[in-house]
């Protein structure tokens, strides 16, 4: 029988490689995957449903599943994982020394639905009471003209955002102290050359992840993946095949980061990561599925709705049904 010939659009990680080299092939499936940065996969899956499976930002998939519109459905795998803490940058002029004295600055980010901003937004809500609508937002690139929003936002006029104008770049808005802060997914050019006029809010931003997560366990998921509902419902079997394989393809690279009998420069290093990782989350620290990441979805299937993204909660049944697979 031949196989059902399939296309997948993500990025060349350490945990998909195994699928891209052919060490991993999922069962039934001829797979011709599409090596692709999530910032050129994510709208052409969203506007134009260009491939068959894809990577997914997570806050976008889940706020369409509460809008009630969501064309895909989610297989429980986490391509992305990574805390936000030192994505949090501020001007030392603004006078902004904890969360809490970022209400009523002007803060400027890139995309406010992306998922690094939900979970920054919902960890600064719950933790320290600093609600979206106390901050006036700036919405632009960092040196170049910002993409648009990966979904329509429609927000209440609680939440006061500007988006730049033609020629205004956050890092420049930055430096010339017209913003007091800046949430950015990517490291400011200015903080890499170390400029005085930006530095990161939290001193340790590693210290205040691990705490937050041994208080929540909530460890934030950026990327997940979906299948079109149309391929879905026409081969039902198509999920489970390929959750078993993202799964084979990742404990390949997670296997690889202790194996002691490789010589490179940097094994002690990595070595002492890898234990920390396990001290703190355990050894199933790139856990996929449902219930390992219950808190994770239900912090944001609540944030999406708390930020005007979705309706309604969403809850972690809904984003990842354990039906699927």
């Amino acid at each position: 029988m031949p196989k059902l010939p399939l296309t997948l659009a993500c990025w060349n990680y350490d945990r998909t490689r195994p699928l891209m080299d052919g060490r991993v092939q999922p069962d039934g499936i001829d797979l011709d995957l599409r090596v692709m940065r999530p910032r050129e996969a994510f709208p052409r899956m969203l506007e134009k449903r260009e491939f068959h499976v894809s990577e997914m930002s997570l806050a976008s998939y889940t706020s369409l599943i509460g809008q009630g519109n969501c064309p895909f459905v989610a297989i429980p795998v986490a391509l992305s994982k990574i805390f936000r803490h030192d994505c949090i940058y501020v001007r030392p002029g603004a006078n902004i020394r904890t969360p809490q004295d970022l209400r009523g600055k002007r803060v400027g980010t890139t995309q406010y639905g992306s998922t690094g901003l939900v979970f920054i937004k919902g960890m600064l809500a719950h933790d320290h009471g600093v609600a979206p609508d106390d901050i006036h937002w700036f919405i632009g690139g960092l040196d170049t003209p910002t993409q648009p929003p990966l979904l329509p936002l429609t927000l209440p006029q609680s939440v006061k955002i500007d988006f730049l104008g033609e020629g205004k770049t956050l890092e420049a808005m930055m430096a010339a102290g017209e913003l007091d802060a800046l949430f950015s997914l990517y490291i400011p050019e200015s903080f890499l050359r170390g400029e005085p006029h930006i530095v990161r809010l939290f001193e340790n931003p590693k210290a205040v992840a691990q705490d937050y997560y041994r208080r929540t366990k909530i460890f934030p998921i950026m990327h997940t993946v979906v299948i079109r509902k149309d391929v879905h419902h026409a081969n039902p079997w198509v999920a489970k095949s390929l959750y078993a394989a993202f799964c084979a393809a990742r404990d390949i690279a997670t296997e690889g980061l202790y194996d002691t009998d490789a010589l490179h420069l940097t094994l002690p290093f990595l070595i002492d990561h890898v234990e920390e990782t396990w001290r703190v989350f355990g050894t199933d620290f790139w856990s996929y599925g449902l219930e390992p990441n219950r808190p994770t979805l239900a912090a944001v299937g609540q944030y999406v709705h708390e930020q005007h993204l979705s309706p309604r909660p969403v809850k972690p049944e809904e984003i990842f049904p354990p039906t699927v697979i």
